[in-house]
C-alpha cells in the first residue's frame, strides 16, 4: 500500500494539472542482476531441455571513485608556503600518490586507501608541479598541476585556492560526489561559482543504469533509487545537479513503458516525494529562474508530467473465446465497454476498453488521469465484476494469495491450502462451491490423497501425504451462480526430507580381547540436529555428525547408544554386547563374530535399511540379506502407490532425474532395481494417459536398468532360487513397459534415448520401417482402415532377460535387439516380418522367438510358437511371426548336434579310463624306462600329458554338471573354467615339450647335448609355467567384470571379452608347431633312405614307417585339435563337429594305444611283470625292443644292410631306448 503522507504530496502536485506518466500493470516477475540465473538448452524439437541454475549471486563492486585535492590551480608562493595534497579512493581499492618528474620518471609519495602529502613550495620561481593519484593496479587516475606564481592574489578560499582577477579555477566536489565545480575570481576578492556538476556517486550510477532498464532489472533498480534518495535527502534537495539527475531517471523509467505494480509504484513515490519536500524549494526556484539555461526551467514540467497515471486493468470472462469479441458491435464488447464506462468515469479520469487478448477472454481496459488509490481501483473492479456477472460468468481475481500451511513441509507429512474468504462486496453469499486446480489441472477427489472442507467461510484443501511432486501453483475457484472468486498461490511449498539417521556400528558382539576401542558415529541429513546418548546421559549434539570413542572393558556386559533427532521422535539404537575369546570373523561392516552368528550391518550414506551377514568357517561374513535402498528411491516407491493425473508428470520427472543421477548405485543394487521395477509397475497400473514428455522420462528410467552395468545384478535376480518373486522381476519389468506402451495417447512420436528407441506412427495398407539401423519391421495385409503401430527398440535388454527357451536350455544367447511391438489391429490375423542385425555374427543356430510371459510358472521365457526363420544373410536374420509382443533372436555358440554331445560324453569316459590304465602301466614299468635318458624324458612327457588330460576331463564333467544345475553357481563355474583352461593348456604345452625333445634328438639342435636335469627343468617350465601364466592373467583381467566365462557355461567367453582366445591361440600355435616338427622328422627319414636295387620293397617299408609314425605322433602331438579350425571356419558343418568330437574325446584312448601299447619295450616289460606275478619267477627278454619312436628304425634298413651316418645315429638313439 502507498503511504498516506506521500499520497497527499502527490495530490498537492496534481493541482498544477501536470502529471508524471506511470504504467500500473501487474508485474509478474523480477530477476535482479544479483539474483538467480537459469539457462535452458533445448533440442531442435523442443522436447529435450537441459536446465542449469546458478547457486550463488554476483557480488557488485562499485567503480573506483578517486578524490584528489586540490585540483589544478595557481599557487601564489608569497602567500602560500605549503600545500596539503589529499588522494583517496572508495573501498576496497588502494591508491598511490606520486610526483611526476618527467614522462618516464616519478616519485611515489604515499600508498593506501587514503594518502596525504604536504608539499613545501620552493623558491618563488614560475614552475609547475604535477601530481597523480592512481588506483593501484588499475588505469583509473586523476592529475593535478600546481602552477607557482608570484605577487599577491586577489581571491583566496579553500575551494578554489588563490587567483587573480577574472581568473577561472577548478574546485573539488564533496566526498561521495563525482564531477567538479568552476569559479571566477571577482573584484571583491571572492570566488563566484559559475558551474557545479558535482553529483552523488550512487545517483550518477543510477542515472547511467536508467537508460538500460528492462523487466528483470526494474524492481531492484527502483528499490535502490528510493533507498539512495531517502538516505541522501539533504544532499539531493540542496543540489540542482542531483535533482536534475533524479528527474531524468524518473523520466527514463516512464519512457520504458514497463508495467508497474504497487511495490514499484511505492518506490517511485518515495523518490518523488523527496524532491517535493520543503528543503528543495530554493533549489527548484533556482532551476525555474535560470534564464541562462532554458532546459533547467523545464525541470518542474518534466517532473510533474510523470504524475499522470495510465492504469491498465483487466477482467476475465469464463466463456468460450470467439475472435469476434474485439468487434465493437459485438454484444460482449458492447456490454463490457458499457460496464467499464459506468464504473470508472470521474471528473479527473477517463476509461476505455482496450480489447480482448488474442485467443483469450481476458479483457483489458485503461484508466487515464489522476492517480487513484487502491481502494478506488478496487471499487471500480468490483463494480465491473458485479455488472458483467448479470450477463456472463466472470472471474474476480483476489488481491491476496492462497495461504500455505506449513510453508516448509516434511516429506509424507500433512499440508493445507486455504482459500478465501471472498470479499463481502462480491455478493457470493455462503452457498458457494469450491474447485481446486494444481498447475492448471483440476484436482479430482481422491480420499487417499486429498481432503476438501469448508471452515469459517474458507475453502480448505488438505494434502494428506506431501511429496516433492506437490510443489507447484495452486488455484482455488469459489463459484456462486455466474460469479467466480479466484485465488492463486504466489509462492511454493518448501519440501524438507524426512530425517535420515545413520548410526554405526549397529548392534553386534564386541570381542574385548581383540577390540579395545569402538567409534560410535551418529549423523542425520540437513537441516536436522541429532544427539547421541547412553544410559549416563547425552554424549554429544550436532547438525551433521557426532563421533564418540568408547573404551571396551571385558568386565562390561553391554553398552547401548541412542541416536535421536533433536526435538523429534525419530531415533536409532545400537547395543554392543561385550564377549571374550577370539572371533572367527571380522570386518568393517559386520564387526566381529563367532561361527554361524548373524550380524547386522549399516547401509551406505544416502541409503535406508540394513544388511545382514552370517559368519562362515573361512573367517568371512557372507551377506544373506541386503535391503538397503536409496532414500530418494524409497520415497518415490511410497509415492507411486498414490499417483494421479496431477502428480504423475512431476513424479516421472523426478524418477528419471534420480535414476540417471544415481545410475551406478541403482544398477549395482538388486533392492534399488526391484524398487524401480515396482514403481514402473505402479505407473502402468494407474492407466493414466502417457504423453511424449512422460514417455521420455519412463524410457530414461528404464534405460538405466538395461545398461551393461546392471547385467550382473539381473543375473542374480533371475537365478535367485531362494526367492521365487525375485526371478519374476524381468517379467514384471517388461510387462510394465508393454502396458505403458499401450497408454501412450500421442498419435505419432519418436523418442530416442541412449538405451531405448520409441516410435509411434500410423499406417493404412502396409508398414515398412527401420529402427536405429538394427531392426526392420514389415507388416503386410493389415486389414482395412488407418491403424497405428508402436515400436520400442531396446539396445541392451539382453542384460535383463535371461536367454532361456521353452526347453529351459542355457545354450543360447540373445543375439539381436529386443523389439516390443503393439498395433491397433487387435485380434485380426497379422503377418509381421523382422530383420535383426546380429550382435555377434559368429553364433549359429538362430531361433526366432518372442517373450512368453506364461512360461516357467509365470517367470517368462523365450518361445518360438508362431514365429519362423526366413533367411540368414549378410550378418542379419529375418523372421516371420503371426502375432505381436516382444521379439528377438536367440543364437548359440554351439551347433545343435545331439550326436556330438553323445560322442563327447562317451569318448571322454573311455578316455578317462584309458588314461588311468596308462598311468598304471607307467607306474609298473617306471624303473626300466629310467635307465635310458631319451626314453625317460619321453615317458615323463607322456605321464604329464596323461595327468593333465585326465584332470581336465574330470573338470570338464564337473563343469557340465554345474552348467545344468539351477541356482547361482557363478563362483563354482568360474573355478571349473579356470582348471579346465589350465589343464588343457598344460596338456598342449607338454605335447610341445615332447615335440621339442623329438626335434632335438632328430636334428641335433644343441651341440654337445643337454643333461637330464636341464632337460627336465626345461620340460616342467614349458609344461606348467606357460599354462599357469596364461590362465592366471586371463581370469585376473576378466573375472572382476564378469567377462571371464560364457554365461552359465563353464567355459571361456567367446562372445563378449573373447577370453576363448587365451586357449585357442596357444593351442593352435602348438598344434601348428608340432605339425611342422612331424614334417621335419619325416623329411629327415625320407632324405636319408638308402636307394637299393629292391626299390619297391623299400617304398613299402617307408610307407609303413610313415603310417605308423603318424599314428603314434598324432595323438601325442595333439594334431587332431587342428580340426577346431574347421569348426570355426564352417560352424554349421556337423560332419566337422562330429570328427572333432570323436578324435578329441578319445585322445586318452589313442595315447594309451599308440603311446604305450604299440611300444614293444613296454609290452615286453608288461609280459615280464605278468610272468613274475603269475609264476613267482622272473625272466628277461633278450630280444630287441622297440618303442613307438622305434618305428623310425626302419629307415636305417636298406637292400644291402647299409649303415647310416654318424649324424643320423643321433636320431636312432633319440627314438630307441636301450
Amino acid at each position: 500500500m502507498i503511504h498516506a503522507p506521500y499520497t497527499s504530496a502527490m495530490r498537492s502536485i496534481q493541482q498544477k494539472h501536470l502529471y508524471l506518466t506511470l504504467v500500473a500493470l501487474l508485474w509478474t516477475s523480477s530477476l535482479p542482476a544479483t539474483g538467480q540465473y537459469e539457462c535452458r538448452l533445448k533440442s531442435e524439437n523442443g522436447k529435450k531441455v537441459f536446465r542449469e541454475r546458478s547457486n550463488q549471486s554476483f557480488t557488485v563492486q562499485e567503480q573506483p571513485l578517486i578524490r584528489l585535492t586540490p585540483l589544478s590551480r595557481q599557487i601564489h608562493c608569497e602567500v602560500i608556503r605549503e600545500v596539503k595534497l589529499e588522494c583517496s579512493v572508495n573501498e576496497p581499492y588502494t591508491v598511490e600518490l606520486y610526483l611526476v618528474l618527467s614522462t618516464q620518471n616519478f616519485e611515489v609519495l604515499g600508498t593506501g586507501n587514503s594518502s596525504s602529502y604536504s608539499f613545501l613550495i620552493p623558491i618563488c620561481e614560475k614552475t609547475k608541479h604535477t601530481f597523480t593519484c592512481q588506483v593501484f593496479g588499475r588505469k583509473e587516475s586523476k592529475r593535478t598541476t600546481l602552477e607557482i606564481t608570484t605577487g599577491d592574489p586577489v581571491c583566496e578560499d579553500d575551494v578554489f585556492g588563490t587567483g587573480n582577477l577574472g581568473q577561472m579555477a577548478v574546485g573539488s566536489c564533496e566526498r561521495d560526489e563525482v564531477g567538479e565545480r568552476k569559479g571566477v575570481c571577482q573584484e571583491d576578492g571572492s570566488w563566484r561559482e559559475v558551474e557545479n556538476n558535482c553529483i552523488l556517486g550512487p545517483v550518477q550510477e543510477l542515472l547511467l543504469q536508467s537508460e538500460f532498464l528492462d523487466a528483470n532489472s526494474l524492481p531492484g533498480f527502483l528499490d535502490t533509487l528510493s533507498d539512495v534518495t531517502v538516505n541522501f535527502t539533504e544532499e539531493v534537495v540542496k543540489s540542482p545537479t542531483n535533482i536534475n539527475a533524479i528527474v531524468d531517471i524518473l523520466s527514463n523509467v516512464a519512457n520504458t513503458s514497463l508495467p508497474i505494480n504497487s511495490d514499484l509504484a511505492e518506490d517511485i513515490l518515495l523518490t518523488a516525494c523527496v524532491l517535493t519536500t520543503y528543503g528543495a524549494w530554493k533549489t527548484w526556484e533556482s532551476l525555474n529562474n535560470d534564464t541562462r539555461n532554458a532546459s533547467q526551467m523545464r525541470r518542474i514540467y518534466t517532473f510533474l508530467q510523470s504524475l499522470e497515471t495510465i492504469t491498465e486493468l483487466s477482467f476475465v470472462l469464463d466463456i468460450d473465446f470467439d475472435k469476434s469479441f474485439n468487434e465493437e458491435s459485438n454484444d460482449v464488447f458492447v456490454n463490457a465497454s458499457r460496464a467499464i464506462q459506468k464504473q470508472c468515469r470521474t471528473p479527473q479520469s477517463s476509461c476505455q476498453l482496450s480489447g480482448f487478448r488474442p485467443g483469450s477472454t481476458i479483457g483489458d481496459y485503461t484508466i487515464r488521469g489522476a492517480s487513484l488509490s487502491d481502494t478506488e481501483l478496487q471499487a471500480i473492479q468490483t463494480g465491473i465484476f458485479l455488472d458483467l456477472s448479470e450477463t456472463y460468468p466472470i472471474i474476480f481475481d483476489s488481491q491476496s494469495s492462497l495461504k500455505l500451511e506449513p510453508t516448509t513441509v516434511i516429506s509424507q507429512q500433512k499440508a493445507t491450502v486455504t482459500c478465501g474468504p471472498p470479499p463481502a462486496d462480491l455478493n457470493l453469499g455462503t452457498n458457494w462451491t469450491a474447485e481446486w486446480r494444481f498447475n492448471n489441472r483440476p484436482i479430482t477427489r481422491d480420499e487417499n490423497l486429498y481432503e476438501f472442507s469448508k471452515v469459517n467461510e474458507e475453502a480448505v484443501l488438505t494434502l494428506k501425504r506431501f511429496f516433492g511432486t506437490d510443489i507447484g501453483q495452486y488455484e482455488c475457484r469459489l463459484k456462486s451462480g455466474q460469479k467466480i472468486f479466484r485465488e492463486r498461490s504466489n509462492r511454493n511449498f518448501t519440501l524438507q526430507e524426512q530425517p535420515l539417521i545413520q548410526l554405526t556400528p549397529l548392534s553386534r558382539q564386541i570381542h574385548c580381547e581383540v577390540i579395545r576401542e569402538v567409534k560410535i558415529e551418529c549423523s542425520v541429513n540437513e537441516p536436522y540436529t541429532v544427539e547421541l546418548r547412553n544410559s549416563t546421559g547425552v554424549l554429544g549434539t550436532g547438525k551433521s555428525n557426532i563421533s564418540y570413542n568408547i573404551t571396551i572393558n571385558c568386565d562390561d556386559m553391554e553398552h547401548t547408544f541412542t541416536c535421536q533427532v533433536f526435538g523429534r521422535k525419530e531415533l536409532k539404537r545400537t547395543t554392543l554386547e561385550i564377549t571374550t575369546g577370539d572371533p572367527v570373523c571380522e570386518d568393517d561392516v559386520f564387526g566381529t563374530g563367532n561361527l554361524g552368528q548373524m550380524a547386522v550391518g549399516s547401509c551406505e550414506r544416502d541409503e535406508v535399511g540394513e544388511r545382514k551377514g552370517v559368519c562362515q568357517e573361512d573367517g568371512s561374513w557372507r551377506e544373506v540379506e541386503n535391503n538397503c535402498i536409496l532414500g530418494p528411491v524409497q520415497e518415490l516407491l511410497l509415492q507411486s502407490d498414490l499417483l494421479d493425473a496431477n502428480s504423475l508428470p512431476g513424479f516421472l520427472d523426478t524418477l528419471s532425474d534420480v535414476t540417471v543421477s544415481f545410475t551406478e548405485e541403482v544398477v549395482k543394487s538388486p533392492t534399488n532395481i526391484n524398487a524401480i521395477v515396482d514403481i514402473l509397475s505402479n505407473v502402468a497400473n494407474t492407466s493414466l494417459p502417457i504423453n511424449s514428455d512422460l514417455a521420455e522420462d519412463i524410457l530414461l528410467t528404464a534405460g538405466v536398468l538395461t545398461t551393461d552395468g546392471a547385467r550382473e545384478t539381473w543375473e542374480s535376480l533371475n537365478n535367485d532360487t531362494r526367492n521365487a518373486s525375485q526371478t519374476k522381476r524381468s517379467f514384471t519389468f517388461l510387462q510394465s513397459l508393454e502396458t505403458i506402451t499401450g497408454l501412450i495417447n500421442d498419435v505419432s512420436l519418436a523418442i530416442d534415448t541412449p538405451s531405448i528407441l520409441l516410435n509411434k506412427t500410423t499406417f493404412t495398407d502396409s508398414f515398412n520401417a527401420s529402427f536405429n539401423s538394427s531392426v526392420t519391421i514389415v507388416i503386410s495385409e493389415p486389414g482395412e482402415g488407418e491403424k497405428n503401430i508402436t515400436v520400442m527398440t531396446f539396445a541392451s535388454m539382453d542384460n535383463v532377460l535371461p536367454a532361456r527357451d521353452e526347453a529351459n536350455s542355457s545354450r543360447f544367447d540373445i543375439n539381436g535387439r529386443v523389439v516390443l511391438v503393439q498395433t491397433s489391429i487387435g485380434n485380426s490375423p497379422i503377418n509381421i516380418s523382422f530383420t535383426f542385425n546380429l550382435n555377434n555374427p559368429s553364433l549359429v543356430d538362430p531361433q526366432c522367438v518372442f517373450w512368453n510371459f506364461s512360461l516357467f510358472d509365470d517367470r517368462g521365457g523365450w518361445d518360438n510358437e508362431g514365429c519362423m526363420l526366413v533367411e540368414i544373410k549378410n550378418g542379419s536374420v529375418t523372421c516371420n511371426c503371426n502375432h505381436l509382443t516382444s521379439f528377438s533372436i536367440l543364437m548359440s555358440p554351439f551347433v545343435n548336434c545331439e550326436v556330438c554331445s553323445l560322442i563327447t560324453f562317451i569318448g571322454v569316459g573311455i578316455s578317462m579310463a584309458s588314461l588311468v590304465i596308462c598311468l598304471i602301466i607307467e607306474a609298473v614299468i617306471w624303473r626300466k624306462i629310467r635307465r635310458n635318458t631319451t626314453s625317460y624324458l619321453r615317458h615323463v612327457s607322456i605321464v604329464n600329458i596323461a595327468v593333465s588330460l585326465l584332470i581336465a576331463d574330470i573338470w570338464f564333467i564337473i563343469g557340465a554338471s554345474i552348467s545344468k544345475a539351477s541356482g547361482d553357481n557363478r563362483d563354482a563355474c568360474s573355478a571349473a573354467t579356470f582348471f579346465i583352461h589350465f589343464f588343457y593348456l598344460a596338456m598342449f604345452f607338454w605335447m610341445l615339450a615332447l615335440a621339442l625333445l623329438l626335434l632335438y634328438r632328430t636334428v641335433s639342435v644343441i651341440v654337445g647335448g643337454l643333461s637330464k636335469r636341464s632337460m627336465l627343468a626345461i620340460g616342467f617350465s614349458v609344461g606348467y609355467g606357460g599354462p599357469i601364466i596364461i590362465a592366471v592373467i586371463t581370469i585376473a583381467a576378466t573375472a572382476p567384470s564378469e567377462r571371464y566365462k560364457q554365461g552359465k557355461f563353464c567355459w571361456l567367453n567367446f562372445t563378449g571379452s573373447f577370453t576363448i582366445i587365451a586357449f585357442v591361440l596357444p593351442a593352435l600355435t602348438i598344434v601348428l608347431f608340432n605339425l611342422i616338427v612331424l614334417i621335419v622328422v619325416l623329411f629327415k627319414m625320407l632324405r636319408r633312405r638308402a636307394v637299393t636295387d629292391s626299390a619297391q620293397a623299400g617304398q613299402r617299408n617307408v610307407l609303413l614307417l610313415i603310417a605308423r609314425t603318424l599314428a603314434v605322433l598324432t595323438p601325442l602331438f595333439g594334431l587332431t585339435w587342428g580340426l577346431g579350425i574347421g569348426t570355426l571356419a564352417d560352424p554349421e558343418n556337423q560332419g566337422i563337429h562330429i570328427a572333432f568330437s570323436f578324435f578329441n574325446s578319445l585322445q586318452g584312448f589313442f595315447i594309451l594305444v599308440f603311446g604305450l601299447l604299440l611300444d614293444k619295450k613296454v609290452r615286453s616289460e608288461i609280459a615280464i611283470k605278468s610272468q613274475i606275478s603269475g609264476s613267482g619267477t622272473s625272466s628277461t627278454s633278450a630280444g630287441n625292443s622297440s618303442s613307438a619312436f622305434g618305428f623310425l628304425r626302419l629307415w636305417r634298413q636298406g637292400r644291402d644292410g647299409n649303415n647310416i651316418s654318424s649324424n643320423d645315429s643321433n636320431v636312432t638313439q633319440s627314438l630307441n631306448p636301450s
